[in-house]
């Protein structure tokens, strides 16, 4: 190289900068970078995750899930409660089982027939020519039946005469009255007990080795004379692990007899409210 060229060549070298050195990032800015950078390191099944917890819940999501348990909660109870009553009918014999069913098919048959009478009331105060005359006819037999089962006025039919000796003094209270509200559901229209009516209000309590009847003092043998269907009657009280049965627990001795004539002429006097008075106008 000859002389010029090498004072060009120096000469070009004091113009230009001098390099810089590259900057090496800081700390902070490192640690800016990988915030940055996506996924910030995690695996895929650790953003997943992220992604799935916390759950994010819509209000709608919410009101949809607790339907849904109410429902099913629902269920269980319904399934719950059916294998019990199906546990009790399988442990029952053959002989309770058809009793079971005559009584329902009993009571279903009292309800049709229920159902019928209210129908045909219903087409005579349609048809009749006098609506006035028929309305006051079934109003007459309305108050009559009400009276009796009020206990206002006599009654007689077909029924039963069940009575009780309890020689040992164990019968209670609440062992009548466990009759009383098995004779009510087998169909019993009028009762009397020892000449005393049993109403809709009637109570029972013991007094001194006796049973009290609303207020009124009875003494064994105790003998209730019901009006209602005996084939209905009688086996309401026979059936196992009944009223028959807890009596006979309780050392006493009872007798049911079906009768075609059964008076209870035990009354009961009218009593007229003190506040409620009839909305009708």
């Amino acid at each position: 190289m000859s002389d010029h060229e090498e004072q060009s060549a120096n000469r070009l070298r004091r113009e230009l900068p001098e390099e810089v050195p590259p900057a090496h990032p800081s700390a902070a800015d490192a640690s800016q970078a990988e915030r940055t950078q996506p996924g910030n390191g995690l695996t895929g099944r650790q953003r997943l995750v992220k992604g799935l917890w916390p759950p994010r819940v819509t209000r709608a999501q919410l009101i949809v899930a607790l339907l849904l348990f109410g429902l099913g909660f629902g269920l269980a109870v319904q399934v719950a409660s059916n294998s019990d009553s199906d546990s009790a009918l399988r442990g029952a014999r053959q002989e309770d089982l058809v009793r079971i069913l005559d009584e329902l098919d009993d009571r279903t048959q009292r309800l049709e027939d229920e159902k019928q009478g209210l129908e045909k009331q219903r087409d005579e105060l349609e048809n009749s020519s006098d609506q006035a005359e028929e309305a006051r006819k079934q109003t007459l037999e309305k108050e009559r039946q009400l009276g009796i089962l009020a206990g206002t006025v006599a009654a007689q039919g077909p029924g039963i005469t069940m009575t009780i000796e309890d020689t040992k003094g164990t019968v209670e209270a609440d062992m009548l009255l466990d009759a009383i509200q098995e004779l009510r559901a087998a169909g019993a229209e009028a009762i009397q007990v020892n000449g005393v009516r049993v109403v809709a209000g009637t109570y029972l309590s013991d007094a001194d080795k006796s049973v009290s009847v609303d207020g009124n003092k009875i003494n064994a043998p105790y003998r209730f004379q019901v009006i209602g269907k005996p084939q209905d009657l009688e086996p309401a009280l026979n059936i196992p692990g009944g009223v028959v049965q807890t009596l006979e627990k309780e050392q006493a001795t009872v007798t049911v007899e079906r009768s075609s004539k059964i008076v209870v002429d035990a009354l009961r006097a009218a009593k007229r409210p003190d506040y409620a008075r009839s909305s009708s106008r």
